[in-house]
């Protein structure tokens, strides 16, 4: 992807006005487009941040110097003067106090966080250290297992107990996704293990990508295909580029660096026609044209959205996010339309 538009960016909305009960709040310096789980992002004049209920009622005050969005899990990682991370809830108490260096959102009940000697361990949602900052890496955990880093550099897995259930012996590792895990060998070469630690595909990838929908992208000579979980190659490695499958189908860049997509046969369903393009979500994906602006197909390759956007966002629930040339972030749905 040339643009990602990332979940936890500052989104700015000039001069948006909104009836606030709170102290005649009018305007906001920053607003996020939309709600999530209920409640909205604001930044006031001095640069703080809080939260607005959809009405417009400011329900958790704006003195955070950072604040991110709110989690399914009902809570949102802030940042106090002191440049210390915690959590509050969506009544705006600190359910974490502000202490952590660094902090990840909660993944299965547990978060990543740094300490002042930049190690890294995990809490639970009460703010309880359940695993022990002593990791010079970690990662989110995903199917009851984490990737941590050992101070030689190597990398393996933990479970929810803080054991090393598969040793530190990898060059780099990534997260389990349907029951297995890309790994790389001494070699630089790319592999799957399985949660027991075995080997079950060998380490003779360039490159090499989580499993979706029972398909991985792996690179041979710099070309993209995919294997299924034997290994076997099912759909060759011919593409300049690609990515994950989602909803059935996968983006794939062909020699003139044009977007597409294939369907898990490796059949080419729409043309590689657009400069970017973004995996499918909620039947849409959203798509570039030549012009550098954004619009969105169906599963068909039919522009459903005219590329009339500067930037765009996948469809959550029904609505996405774009931005339009003033800068302006608006809110669509699914015909286009401005809600």
């Amino acid at each position: 992807m040339k643009i990602i538009i990332k979940l936890f960016m500052l989104l700015p909305l000039l001069t948006l006005f909104i009836g606030c009960s709170d102290k005649s709040i009018s305007k906001w310096k920053e607003k996020d487009p939309f709600s999530q789980e209920g409640l909205i992002r604001v930044m006031n004049d001095d640069g703080k941040w809080g939260f607005i209920d959809e009405a417009g009622k400011l329900v958790i005050p704006c003195k955070w110097k950072e604040a991110d969005l709110f989690q399914e899990d009902g809570l949102a990682r802030v940042q106090d003067e002191s440049m210390k991370i915690g959590f509050i809830d969506k009544t705006g108490q600190l359910v974490v106090p502000c202490k952590w260096k660094s902090a990840f959102p909660f993944y299965e009940g547990l978060a990543v966080v740094v300490d002042d000697s930049e190690k890294y361990g995990f809490i639970d949602e009460k703010g309880q250290l359940i695993i022990p900052c002593k990791w010079k890496e970690a990662q989110s955990f995903r199917e009851g297992l984490a990737v941590v880093q050992d101070d030689n550099d190597r990398y393996g897995y933990i479970d929810k107990t803080g054991e090393n259930t598969i040793p530190c012996k990898w060059k780099y590792a990534v997260f389990f996704s349907e029951g297995l895990a890309p790994i790389q060998d001494e070699n630089k070469k790319w592999g799957y293990i399985d949660k027991s630690g075995n080997l079950v595909i060998p380490c003779k990838w360039e490159n090499a990508r989580s499993f979706h929908e029972n398909l991985a992208c792996v690179t041979v000579n710099k070309k993209y295909g995919y294997i299924d979980k034997t290994g076997n190659i099912v759909i060759p490695c011919t593409w300049s580029g690609s990515d994950e499958f989602q909803e059935g189908l996968a983006y794939v860049v062909d020699e003139n660096n044009k977007f597409g997509f294939i369907d898990k046969t490796g059949q080419l369903v729409i043309p590689c026609k657009w400069d970017d393009a973004s995996s499918f979500c909620e039947g849409l994906a959203y798509v570039q044209d030549d012009f550098n602006k954004w619009g969105y197909i169906d599963k068909s390759g039919n522009l459903v959205i005219p590329c009339n956007w500067k930037y765009a966002n996948p469809f959550k629930q029904g609505f996405a996010k774009v931005e339009d040339e003033n800068g302006e972030w608006k809110m669509i749905d699914k015909k286009g339309k401005i809600q």
